[in-house]
């Protein structure tokens, strides 16, 4: 929790509400704390917990607003704060400690329409193929065996990249992945996604065959385990960090010559676009994304129309 909210009571019981009434993940309870906290420091600059909550009025909620554009903040972060104050104070009506929300009438900054960066089938292929191809230039320079744990790094890495591309799962959903959450035989993993929700994603062929070489690596290493056994390890047996999960991206990127800034929800994105371009329908893209709402997962149909154009532009002789 934000250290400027620590103390005061209404924050903590509204941590308290997060944590076991929605069922908020520690992420989400931290955003939501450092954007109430935020509030406070500019509300209250010299003021320590507990702050008077029920004195806010609509004026002090748009100078936030000004603040945060004086700060050039990025719309789609305001908004982001916006809404999180909206619903501290939907909580705060909630238990008679309050009784107006000042947020209520606060108009989010118009947000820009940016869409998510995608690579291509091709350049998926390069990216899938890079463990493998830098594993082999690597032996051919060093002339000795790779050890053990070098070739349980290599399964594994081209099991986590098939596995982010055959799910379109998020970074968190991958490494904290479990192997009793893995079903080979049934071709599918368990995921627990935003709000602690479960659901099955389907893994195709090679994403299988990777996962069962990297396990039955892990299993010859340090044993089989028990159903915490993380299906993805470090070099030392332990669990697999998301930031670790990055920096692997990333240099399979530059061995593929792709771009560097690539993160791995590129891969969710680019998975999601390909199913719409090869024909599925918007409704099973968003239970496979684990979307709770259709017009998140819109942005996609937006992304294959460009793609749409821009092969057209490429293509037709008048365009």
């Amino acid at each position: 929790m934000a250290k400027s909210a620590q103390e005061d009571t209404a924050v903590c019981r509204y941590v308290d509400y997060l944590q076991s009434e929605k069922n908020a993940s520690e992420h989400t309870v931290d955003a939501y704390c450092r954007d109430i906290a935020q509030f406070a420091r500019y509300q209250w600059p010299e003021k320590a917990p507990p702050f008077a909550w029920r004195d806010v009025d609509q004026l002090a909620a748009r100078g936030f607003v000004v603040e945060l554009s004086r700060a050039e903040m990025a719309p789609t972060t305001t908004a982001r704060k916006l809404s999180s104050l909206r619903a501290f104070y939907r909580f705060l009506k909630r238990e008679a400690m309050c009784t107006q929300n000042p947020f209520a009438g606060v108009r989010s900054p118009r947000r820009g329409h940016d869409l998510p960066k995608v690579l291509s089938q091709e350049e998926i292929s390069r990216l899938l193929a890079a463990p493998g191809k830098l594993a082999e230039r690597q032996q051919a320079e060093a002339k000795t065996k790779p050890r053990r744990e070098q070739n349980y790094g290599m399964l594994r890495d081209i099991a986590l990249l098939e596995v982010f591309y055959s799910t379109g799962a998020r970074l968190n959903e991958l490494s904290g992945l479990r192997e009793p959450d893995v079903d080979l035989l049934g071709s599918v993993v368990k995921v627990k996604g935003k709000g602690k929700k479960e659901r099955l994603c389907p893994l195709g062929g090679p994403a299988c065959s990777a996962l069962r070489a990297c396990m039955n690596e892990g299993h010859d290493l340090w044993g089989s385990g028990d159903r915490h056994t993380p299906v993805f390890r470090n070099l030392r047996g332990g669990t697999l960090t998301g930031r670790s999960i990055e920096r692997m991206l990333k240099k399979y990127l530059i061995a593929a010559g792709l771009d560097a800034t690539v993160t791995p929800h590129t891969l969710r994105h680019s998975f999601a676009t390909h199913l719409l371009d090869a024909g599925a329908d918007l409704r099973s893209v968003q239970e496979l994304l684990g979307h709770a709402s259709v017009s998140t997962t819109q942005i996609y149909t937006h992304v294959s129309v460009e793609h749409l154009k821009r092969v057209y532009e490429e293509a037709h002789p008048r365009a």
